[in-house]
């Protein structure tokens, strides 16, 4: 690694000056996942300011979460696995048939491992938003939830909940922890359901405590919140699917038709 000097002269403050530096070692992977950064030491050494003026540099770097401090070990740069979620390609009929479910085909793409942990199947009256998107009474435990965390190379990365309408999944597999292969919309597809097109809305925030907790999230980084509506041909919504996303650990692929 070869760091450069600061430009005193620069409106530019020292601090964030050597963040650059850093941060560009971090991008440009000449600074890999899991490797230690110099010491403050080393770094006040080599820039010729204060602890002070390095710690600044290294709270940006925090606070954007691209390293972690270890006490008593060092400064290490973050690792966090990357899915390529597949946009246009990802709900395919193709992946269903060959037994994966959206996640699964985005993993399989990238040569990664996935898991699913804190799976929870309940049946509960839906929010104001659910309920309107589904077309159910928000008064009545008319819907069956499936929350779970997907993780990639044992990271978490990603939260989801779907909401079913129970007239749909009761008594199906839907309703339990191994829906089979193919996941929920092949289960749907064999009640003679078809599909039309998926809506998905994306928008950027700020985690809330649970999610930072949940997806071990670094200060500073925000989430992507999508909401998908699943629906049939005829338009009757068949599921919506509230997913949160680590911003840090996704890039969004699409090919969009020119025509």
């Amino acid at each position: 690694m070869a760091l450069g000097k600061v430009d005193a002269g620069s409106d530019r403050p020292v601090f964030q000056q050597i963040a650059d530096q850093l941060r560009e070692e971090i991008t440009r992977g000449r600074l890999g996942a899991g490797e230690r950064l110099p010491s403050e030491a080393g770094l006040m050494e080599h820039y010729g300011v204060a602890r002070m003026t390095i710690r600044q540099a290294l709270q940006v770097l925090k606070s954007e979460g691209l390293v972690v401090a270890e006490h008593g070990r060092g400064v290490f740069v973050r690792p966090r696995p990357v899915a390529r979620r597949l946009g246009s390609d990802r709900f395919d009929r193709r992946h269903r048939q060959a037994g994966d479910a959206a996640f699964v085909a985005d993993a399989k793409a990238a040569g990664q491992t996935y898991t699913v942990d804190n799976l929870r199947i309940t049946r509960e009256k839906p929010s104001e938003t659910i309920a309107e998107l589904l077309g159910v009474d928000r008064r009545r435990k008319n819907v069956v939830v499936r929350r779970r965390r997907y993780l990639l190379d044992g990271h978490p990365v990603e939260l989801a909940a779907s909401y079913i309408p129970v007239e749909i999944a009761a008594g199906t597999k839907i309703e339990e922890p191994d829906t089979g292969p193919g996941g929920i919309y092949a289960r749907m597809e064999e009640q003679g359901f078809t599909f039309g097109p998926f809506h998905e809305d994306i928008r950027a925030r700020m985690p809330r405590p649970d999610e930072v907790t949940e997806l071990l999230m670094a200060p500073g980084v925000p989430v992507l919140d999508l909401v998908r509506v699943a629906r049939d041909v005829e338009g009757r919504p068949l599921e919506v699917c509230e997913t949160v996303m680590a911003a840090d650990s996704f890039v969004l692929s699409y090919d969009l038709p020119a025509s």
